[in-house]
């Protein structure tokens, strides 16, 4: 039977994260909320009462701020998921931080920066 719970907290999980995200992308009108904001991963609860949602956030402005103010729609966010999710309880959202897609991006730079580029009979095979 835990088989089959999880199956279920898995399938809330993913719709949570597809809904969370339309709602940051395209409804939260709010201008200090700025660059490329990927909800990487949800993860509920078994109670469902929490949501722990990452947040990735890239080419932002100002990233702290972007942050905050996600945080700070976090009321709004959990409104909306009522409205369009049907579940007993809509879990309190908590939001963190997942800094994996800028590390990464990091990383790659940093590679570029210390392998030098092949001379142009590489683009040559393409």
């Amino acid at each position: 039977m835990s088989g089959k719970n999880n199956n279920r907290l898995g399938r809330i999980d993913e719709e949570l994260k597809k809904e969370i995200s339309n709602i940051i992308n395209y409804e939260l009108n709010n201008p200090k909320i700025t660059g490329l904001i990927s909800i990487t991963r949800v993860k509920i609860t078994p109670d469902l009462k929490y949501a722990k949602v990452y947040v990735s956030i890239l080419n932002s402005k100002n990233l702290k701020d972007t942050f905050a103010n996600i945080k700070k729609s976090s009321g709004y966010i959990r409104t909306e998921i009522a409205n369009r999710i049907n579940l007993r309880i809509t879990p309190e959202l908590v939001f963190v931080l997942d800094d994996s897609m800028e590390y990464g991006a990091k990383i790659d730079k940093i590679l570029k920066d210390i392998i030098p580029e092949k001379g142009s009979s590489e683009d040559d095979i393409r």
